[in-house]
């Protein structure tokens, strides 16, 4: 006899609030009467998350060649948004691109650009995003080069979102703290961690305004702006603050960068384990109060309350730019395969057993078994592996399941019927 398994909800290891739940919930009402205008890409995103590992996307069955036991495993929709698919694919970049960096310490560094800017950028995205990763990698760059005479190695990931998940534009870079002597191309490390941020500030943002001038000179800036001259007053309200840049301090391969990059770079805006209620119209979620702090120096955590027609167009702001790369490598890391193999980090047994489970990339099963303590590939009453069975598909807009076979391991067999 077979055995199915009796919970539905262990493919998201009983995760106690999901977003797919939420926007299941009031989406469809929402989208009757939007706050704000919902974009293509939006809509996609939304309509991904909901449908992400469920029978919609499709389920792969298992099953126990000695007594049946079955194991359903549900198929993920890999948007860029959807907070469970692209923590995973994080996880599997960043552990990818860490046998590909120099074997130097390397320096979180966070470029923020002013939020009289938010206007701006929203009219001109594609061009101003893609300025403030280039023009914020070249200040690295140009001080490097000129004070070291380095070529550094730059990691740059876009953000557009702060804790409270309001627009907040800002890139999360992952320098080398040394890099190519320019002259004789041996790797060098640059002592101390001092630097001059007065000079950095500047240097960035007359790059970036450069820039802004630039495009408003050649009319491919959309603004509304009557003149230049009106334009120039605006650019000098902002420069009575200096623009924002947080240096950290330098950290080792692989652990410590490793970690930062996984948590920084591709995943969605908003985690689920940060979600403590959802009730009614409102969902809370945790936040870091970086304004507050505790008596460790560490952000206060607090929660923030929204009704759904101010949760949805907050969050999906954030959701990302058809075919954008969110991600960018510069200078040295431009070119990975130009960097001499004995300067690149190679990883040791010790190193290995240095990065904890949680910066491990991982499958499925993996996540199952770590989770549980269990292999559901294995079968609890046999103790043999389960073997692929085949592939349910249950159509969203007719009332028919598609039963194929898919091609694993070697296998050569499809096959495909429908069942009312």
């Amino acid at each position: 006899m077979c055995k199915h398994s009796t919970n539905e909800k262990t493919w998201y290891n009983g995760k106690k609030y999901r977003l797919a739940d939420f926007f299941d919930q009031w989406w469809d009402i929402y989208k009757q009467s939007p706050k704000e205008y919902i974009t293509p890409e939006q809509y996609k995103a939304v309509n991904a998350i909901r449908v992400c590992r469920t029978e919609a996307l499709g389920v792969d069955y298992y099953v126990c060649p000695e007594c049946g036991e079955i194991t359903k495993v549900y198929h993920s929709c890999k948007n860029r948004f959807c907070p469970t698919c692209s923590w995973q694919d994080t996880l599997k970049w960043a552990d990818r691109i860490k046998g590909q960096m120099m074997s130097i310490p390397h320096r979180h560094t966070i470029f923020t650009l002013p939020h009289q800017l938010n206007a701006l950028i929203k009219d001109n995205k594609y061009e101003l995003l893609s300025v403030l990763m280039r023009t914020s990698a070249d200040t690295m760059k140009d001080w490097m080069k000129h004070k070291h005479n380095l070529k550094p190695g730059i990691i740059s990931v876009l953000h557009t979102f702060g804790e409270t998940k309001k627009y907040h534009v800002h890139t999360h870079m992952i320098v080398s703290w040394g890099g190519l002597d320019i002259k004789t191309k041996k790797m060098k490390q640059i002592k101390g961690k001092h630097v001059n941020y007065d000079f950095l500030k500047k240097k960035f943002r007359c790059k970036f305004e450069d820039e802004l001038f630039k495009m408003f000179d050649n009319g491919t800036l959309n603004h509304h702006f009557s003149d230049r001259i009106k334009f120039q007053q605006f650019i000098k309200r902002i420069n009575k603050k200096k623009w924002n840049i947080h240096l950290e301090k330098p950290m080792d391969i692989p652990t410590q960068v490793v970690r930062y990059i996984g948590r920084y770079s591709k995943r969605a805006c908003l985690s689920e384990y940060k979600i403590t209620k959802m009730e009614g119209e409102n969902i809370k979620f945790r936040y870091k109060d970086n304004k507050t702090k505790d008596i460790n120096n560490k952000p206060i955590e607090r929660e923030l309350e929204l009704n759904y027609r101010d949760f949805f167009p907050r969050l999906l702001q954030h959701v990302p730019l058809p075919y954008f790369r969110l991600v960018r490598y510069y200078a040295s890391y431009s070119n990975r395969v130009s960097i001499p193999q004995e300067y690149i980090y190679k990883e040791t047994e010790q190193s290995k057993t240095e990065i904890s489970e949680n910066e491990a990339p991982e499958n499925w099963e993996n996540l199952q078994i770590k989770k549980t303590g269990l292999n559901p590939l294995i079968c609890s009453h046999c103790q043999k592996r389960k073997i692929y069975m085949y592939t349910k598909l249950k159509c969203r807009y007719q009332d028919k399941t598609f039963i194929f076979r898919r091609k694993i391991e070697g296998e050569n067999v499809f096959r495909e019927q429908k069942a009312a």
